[in-house]
C-alpha cells in the first residue's frame, strides 16, 4: 500500500512539475509580458552575445523538448508505467530537472547570471544521473524509446551545450579578461571538451543517437553563429563543427556496433536452437 501511495504521489508530482516548466517556458518567451530570455539579463544570453552562443534557430529545439516531457508525463500515467521499474527510477529526477528548468529561466530573467549558472549546472547533474540510470536497461518498446529514452537524451544533449554557452555569458558579463588569453583559445578548448564529453555519452550510452543529435544540433548552430553572426570566429566555427562530426559520428558507429552485435547473436542463437542434437536412437 505504501509502494502504491509513493508511485501515486511520484506520477502527481512529475505532472505538477511539467506544470512549472512549462509555465516557466511561457515566461521566458514573454507571453506574460516578461522578458524574453535573448534580452534578460542585458542580452547576455543573446545569440550575439559570445563566442559560445549558438544563433538563434538552435533554441528551437526546447519546443522539441517540451513535447517530450509533455509525452513523458502522459507516459508515466499509463497503468502499466505506474510501477514499472524504469519509472520508478526516474520520475522523481525527470520531476526535479523540470523544476530546475524553471528555475534557470526565472534567474536570467531576474538578472542574476551567476545563479542562472549554478542552477543549469544542477539541471545538467540531474540529466546526466537520469541517464545513467536509462542506460542501465532497454526500452520495452519503440514507444518508450522515443518517448522517454528520446526525451531525455534530447534534454541533456542540449543542455550540455547550454550550459557552455550560459558559463561563458556570466564570465563575460563578470568582466572575466581570459588571463590575457585570446577568447578563441577559451571557446575552442571548451568545445574539445564538448566533443570529448559527447564521445564518452555515446560510448556509455551504446550510441544513443537522440542525446548524441542534441549536442551536435546546438554545435552546429554554434558554427553558423560563429560564421554569419557577430561575433565573427572562424576558429570557434571551425571547432563546433568538427565536435558535432565527432559526437554524432561516434554515436552512429557504436550504434552500428551495437546493432550488428546483436543481429550476430540472434543468428547465433537461431542457428544453435536449429542445429541437430546426438543421442542414442
Amino acid at each position: 500500500m505504501a509502494t502504491e501511495r509513493s508511485d501515486l504521489a511520484r506520477q502527481i508530482t512529475v505532472t505538477a512539475s511539467l506544470v512549472i516548466c512549462i509555465v516557466g517556458s511561457m515566461i521566458g518567451v514573454g507571453v506574460f509580458g516578461g522578458t524574453p530570455i535573448a534580452q534578460a539579463a542585458g542580452g547576455a544570453l543573446a545569440a550575439d552575445s559570445t563566442l559560445l552562443a549558438p544563433a538563434t534557430p538552435a533554441f528551437s529545439i526546447w519546443s522539441v523538448v517540451y513535447t517530450g516531457l509533455l509525452a513523458y508525463t502522459v507516459w508515466q500515467w499509463l497503468p502499466s508505467q505506474r510501477t514499472n521499474p524504469r519509472q520508478r527510477s526516474l520520475g522523481w529526477i525527470v520531476a526535479v530537472s523540470m523544476i530546475l528548468n524553471a528555475a534557470w529561466i526565472l534567474s536570467v530573467q531576474a538578472g542574476w547570471l551567476l545563479v542562472s549558472v549554478v542552477v543549469i549546472l544542477a539541471l545538467l547533474v540531474t540529466l546526466v544521473l537520469s541517464f545513467l540510470r536509462y542506460s542501465q536497461s532497454r526500452a520495452a518498446s519503440w514507444i518508450e524509446a522515443v518517448v522517454v529514452d528520446g526525451t531525455l537524451g534530447l534534454y541533456l544533449g542540449w543542455t550540455s551545450v547550454a550550459v557552455c554557452a550560459n558559463i561563458a555569458a556570466a564570465l563575460k558579463a563578470s568582466g572575466f579578461a581570459g588571463f590575457g588569453l585570446r577568447p578563441e583559445f577559451w571557446s575552442v578548448a571548451v568545445l574539445v571538451v564538448v566533443a570529448a564529453v559527447g564521445v564518452a555519452l555515446a560510448i556509455k550510452g551504446h550510441g544513443r543517437l537522440a542525446l548524441a543529435a542534441a549536442i551536435a544540433w546546438g554545435l552546429a548552430w554554434i558554427t553558423v553563429g560563429r560564421s554569419a553572426d557577430a561575433p565573427e570566429s572562424f576558429p570557434t566555427a571551425i571547432a563546433a563543427a568538427v565536435a558535432a562530426a565527432l559526437v554524432l559520428g561516434a554515436a552512429i558507429t557504436v550504434r552500428t556496433r551495437v546493432v550488428l552485435a546483436g543481429a550476430g547473436a540472434r543468428a547465433r542463437a537461431g542457428a544453435g536452437a536449429g542445429a541437430p542434437t546426438s543421442g542414442l536412437r
